[in-house]
């Protein structure tokens, strides 16, 4: 719950409403300084033709939490680079969690490491990701 004094209130706004997650069905659980965890339980509509949850899927969620957490400190960040490691797959109705948190913040530029995790803390994606910081 947050208050009127919440510093993280605008991004938290922002990144709840974004409509590209909101379709694939990512939710912003945290946001700080720096740091923020999303979540998206995977259905039906999330698999590949495998019957696995598609790659694209995963990135999503990786990918609006270092989005949140690159944008969490007031100013615009814009994504220069990111990658994403894949190393397991669940199955349909476990809910897949990213923390993204920052490891360098430079003057204009700074990285961020996102995990993504099943419902039992095993590790199924690492993402990386540097943003550019314009102002």
């Amino acid at each position: 719950m947050t208050d009127g004094n919440d510093e993280y209130a605008e991004i938290r706004e922002r990144a709840s409403n974004d409509p590209f997650c909101g379709t694939v069905g990512v939710e912003l659980a945290d946001v700080s300084g720096g740091y923020a965890e999303t979540t998206l339980t995977v259905g039906d509509e999330h698999l590949n033709f495998h019957g696995t949850p598609h790659g694209g899927a995963v990135y999503t969620l990786a990918d609006a939490a270092f989005a949140a957490a690159s944008n969490s400190h007031g100013d615009a960040a814009f994504a220069l680079e990111t990658n994403i490691s894949y190393l397991d797959a669940v199955e349909v109705g476990e809910t897949l969690r990213a923390v993204a948190e920052e490891t360098h913040r430079g003057g204009r530029t700074a990285a961020y490491e996102v995990v993504v995790t099943d419902g039992g803390g095993d590790r199924i994606a690492t993402f990386r990701g540097r943003v550019y910081k314009p102002g």
